[in-house]
């Protein structure tokens, strides 16, 4: 039954009915909650009394929730209505690709953009075990973003039983391309033959749909065609469709691209699934690889390779490495091989190999070539939060993870290419490449990378408010090698990098004054900085005869130009080296890109890392979000929970700012000004004022300001080390802060707010403890400390003064960013697995904690790289969630040989 303007499911307001099929009819709707236009799926009534097509719809809701891609269309909610089932999604203007084709083919710049776009978003869903199993131009829509894929309706998890299709009808096909009842799952011109066939699909059935889709885009005619379904049946069975460049002239005289387009349209339509391509991943890299290829006019794209490629020799001035070329066998591995040569007769092109994250992983932050060109370091996640450090030789088509790098980040190579150095749980590390367990060097806080020189000495930036420091490579006491200079009011020097002489290095410098932001040429002599250019991300030199170049990002395109290190200038103009590179907005200044001494290049595609604040009820689903997508941290909610206040790191200057939100209008207003670093806020308990660290006058200090913005603001506590409110208790007390001691770590503090009060020690111990929040009644303090060699969440009592008594251990398997739901009644933290977990409290006069309880899986962006980065509402059944945006996570590494052919 078709349902009325005006109607209601839930919340939902009926504005208009937008299509319908056999397995849901669809109509434009409005959230009468947040105020925003919604697409509503709804199971019809003839459906909704067939167990097996009702099961298919709620298959239709756990698929869409697990995935959280730009290019998939969003699950906002699901639920059930007067025996109506019904999901709530995205609203999307444009139009499908179906509709588009009615127009005839796309040009092949489009086709490369959205098929490059469709095929991460299938890489991604593939990766957390969803098929699709339905896609066709009509679950495509184009959007001034891009391509969204519609309606995993058809989807089939990994872990589900296969639902088989009924009859075949073999009449005249159906105008729509919905999927009709009676109708084997799917659609006949797109379905590949394992699926015709009833036999067992996955991921490669969708490559199969993919190349299908492809094949009409280039086109504007189907890959397999007939007037009944048994004859394009019998086609897709038996028939292989001409070649895309017989059917489209404009491919035809684009010879390369052309040839290579062809080449991954019948790849996708092999009919064994073991000859297509394997993951969706490879495709999209091939796309991506291409699509790159024919957005630079001076470069010629390479011929399709053969079975076996030729070896590629480097040109160079001296006797190196080189490699072989690129094999793309039936199975699509990469296979790269390590040759010496002299320098060839003939110039050599550049030449670009992709290198996907391995299975189930996506990539997270920097990567590292070696310097002897052999290997590449990178960072992965899963979709459960873990995180590792893997290695890749570039001469091989597997990846190995180093043992124990759980949360690594920034890793660096040493002179040598036998050991890396990268940063975890707030140390200093190195581990050696070919095994063995890491080693402890020294201690940071929020690190912002490091660089190693051929004399043992590592240069690295422990936190993002401070100078540099050196430490000997086998570990001992970190001496400071800069200065942060007062009256340019730098805020930060990171993002060290060695120069070949080992003594000299270059670093990225933020200042208030915009004049003195950019690249500066240290050394660890104590001579006095230059600053070498302007620039808000780090940098890496190509060392060569000449003195060598800088490699640095403009905007998301990467730059080379020419530099002289003894007089720290560049010379001649830049020149672009690619399009569209990686960039995290959470971590201004990461590097994104890296260069081996033999001159191997490699760099991250793709989007832009951010957040977005997103609610969630306990089952984890996605009630909406608030405001746009930025580097947000540390959200806290007004006693009343209408307002919310989050530092956001500004990505044109580096700094923190405090932001503040009316959560009933969603409208955002900028709470502190000051051009250096000011986070970290809190409520005060009757919600009249913020209390937040600022860096204005050397800090970190606590300062606090009207919640109206009106009066002007106060210092609350100043001393010569850093500091950061965590927590204010319900009383109006006191305040919880953490401080850096001198040793380095870090210690809890209290600052008693009666008149004439001094701050005191609350807990001091070996260990680093921070994260700590006052109980609702102010009877208990949670707090995060590493004393198990592991992040993990206690409780102490508190009763006005220093620690003492009993201690409850909270979290069993990790845990960080401990928060009280505002009854007191119950505990959430986030697991080392980042979920988000709950623990019960029974009231009493002792602490009486339950069993650790998982809610939901979250996608935070660090677990003790922040106060906290969720916040529960008043009554514990919605969470906000400071959640990382998928803008690139599937994209590749792309390494380029010869590139300095140019």
């Amino acid at each position: 039954m078709a349902l009325a303007p005006a109607s209601r499911l839930g919340p939902y307001e009926i504005l208009a009915p937008l299509g319908a099929g056999g397995m849901g009819e669809v109509y434009r709707a409005r959230d009468t909650r947040l105020d925003r236009i919604v697409a509503i799926k709804v199971l019809p009534s003839h459906v909704a009394d067939r167990p097996d097509l009702r099961q298919r719809f709620e298959r239709e809701a756990r698929a869409v929730s697990s995935l959280n891609h730009p290019h998939i269309c969003i699950l906002y909610d699901i639920g059930r209505q007067d025996e109506i089932d019904y999901l709530v999604m995205e609203y999307l203007e444009g139009e499908t690709l179906a509709r588009r084709l009615e127009k005839g083919p796309l040009p092949p710049d489009q086709v490369l953009r959205y098929a490059a776009q469709i095929a991460h978003a299938l890489g991604q869903a593939h990766r957390q075990g969803v098929f699709h199993r339905d896609l066709k131009p009509g679950n495509i829509m184009l959007t001034k973003l891009g391509a969204k894929l519609l309606d995993f309706g058809l989807a089939k998890l990994k872990t589900s039983e296969i639902v088989g299709g009924t009859v075949l009808t073999l009449a005249r096909l159906p105008e729509s391309t919905l999927t009709t009842e009676g109708m084997v799952l799917g659609t006949f011109h797109y379905m590949p033959p394992e699926q015709l066939e009833a036999k067992e699909t996955d991921g490669r059935s969708d490559i199969f749909s993919f190349g299908c889709v492809l094949h009409e885009m280039l086109t504007g005619q189907k890959a397999f065609q007939g007037d009944t379904a048994a004859s394009v049946i019998a086609a897709i069975l038996s028939s292989e469709p001409p070649p895309v460049t017989t059917l489209q002239p404009s491919l035809a005289a684009r010879r390369p691209q052309g040839l290579a387009l062809d080449r991954i349209v019948r790849k996708s339509l092999a009919k064994s699934p073991d000859e297509r391509w394997q993951t969706a991943q490879d495709l999209a890299s091939e796309l991506a690889w291409l699509a790159e290829s024919a957005s630079h006019p001076g470069a010629e794209t390479p011929e399709p390779a053969p079975a076996s490629a030729a070896p590629v020799a480097r040109a160079t001035k001296r006797e190196w490495l080189a490699w072989t070329g690129l094999a793309l066998a039936t199975a699509a591995a990469l296979v790269l091989g390590f040759l010496y040569v002299r320098k060839p007769s003939a110039p050599i092109r550049p030449t670009r190999l992709f290198f996907a994250p391995p299975e189930r992983t996506t990539l997270a932050g920097s990567i590292a070539v070696s310097p002897d060109g052999r290997h590449l370091a990178f960072v992965t996640t899963t979709p459960q939060g873990g995180s590792a450090l893997w290695v890749r030789p570039l001469d091989s088509i597997t990846a190995r993870a180093l043992p124990e790098t759980e949360g690594a980040l920034h890793p660096f190579w040493s002179p040598n290419s036998q050991f890396l150095g990268f940063f975890a749980d707030k140390k200093l590390k190195k581990i050696r490449v070919e095994g063995g367990p890491p080693q402890t060097l020294g201690t940071v806080f929020d690190a912002r990378g490091g660089t190693w020189n051929r004399h043992g000495i590592i240069l690295y930036a422990p936190n993002v408010g401070d100078r540099l420091y050196q430490i000997p490579e086998g570990g001992g006491a970190p001496a400071p090698v800069t200065s942060l200079n007062q009256s340019r009011q730098e805020s930060s020097h990171q993002w060290p990098y060695f120069l070949p002489d080992g003594r000299r290095f270059l670093y990225l410098v933020w200042s208030a004054q915009a004049e003195a932001r950019g690249i500066y040429l240290g050394s660890l002599d104590g001579q006095p900085a230059r600053r070498v250019m302007p620039s808000d991300w780090g940098v890496v030199q190509v060392p060569d005869d000449s003195g060598g170049s800088l490699l640095f990002l403009r905007g998301r395109t990467l730059m080379r130009q020419s530099f002289d290190p003894n007089s720290a200038r560049l010379s001649g103009e830049p020149a672009p080296i690619a399009e569209q590179v990686w960039y995290d907005e959470t971590t201004p200044g990461l590097t994104s890109f890296s260069v081996s001494e033999t001159g191997v290049l490699a760099y991250r595609s793709g989007g832009v890392r951010s957040t977005q604040l997103t609610w969630h009820d306990r089952a984890g689903r996605v009630l909406g979000t608030v405001g746009p997508p930025g580097a947000f941290r540390d959200p806290c909610l007004s006693p009343e929970g209408r307002r919310l206040v989050v530092s956001r790191t500004d990505p044109q200057t580096g700094t923190l700012d405090v932001w503040m939100m009316d959560l009933t209008r969603e409208v955002p207003s900028r709470f502190t000004f000051h051009p250096l670093d000011e986070g970290t806020p809190l409520w005060s308990p009757d919600g009249t004022e913020i209390l937040f660290f600022s860096n204005r006058d050397g800090g970190p200090n606590l300062h606090k300001k009207a919640a109206s913005g009106a009066a002007a603001e106060d210092v609350v506590l100043s001393s010569n080390v850093s500091k950061y409110p965590t927590s204010w208790s319900r009383d109006g007390k006191y305040i919880i802060y953490a401080n850096w001691d001198p040793k380095p770590k870090w210690d809890l503090w209290i600052l008693p707010l009666q008149p004439q009060s001094k701050p005191f020690p609350y807990l001091q111990t070996d260990f680093d403890t921070f994260q700590a929040q006052f109980s609702p009644d102010s009877r208990w303090i949670s707090y995060t400390s590493n004393e198990s060699n592991r992040y993990q969440i206690y409780v102490q009592p508190f009763q006005g003064k220093a620690a003492s008594g009993s201690k409850w251990p909270i979290s069993t398997e990790g845990g960080s960013q401990a928060s009280w739901r505002q009854d007191g009644r119950e505990l959430y933290y986030i697991a080392a697995d980042r979920k988000l977990m709950v623990v019960e409290i029974k009231p009493g006069a002792t602490f009486d904690p339950g069993a650790p309880r998982a809610l939901f899986q979250t996608q935070v962006p660090g677990l003790v790289d922040a106060r906290n980065h969720y916040v529960a509402s008043t009554d514990g059944q919605r969470f906000l969630i400071n959640t990382i945006t998928q803008e690139s996570a599937s994209w590749p590494v792309t390494v380029v040989l010869n590139w300095e052919q140019r």
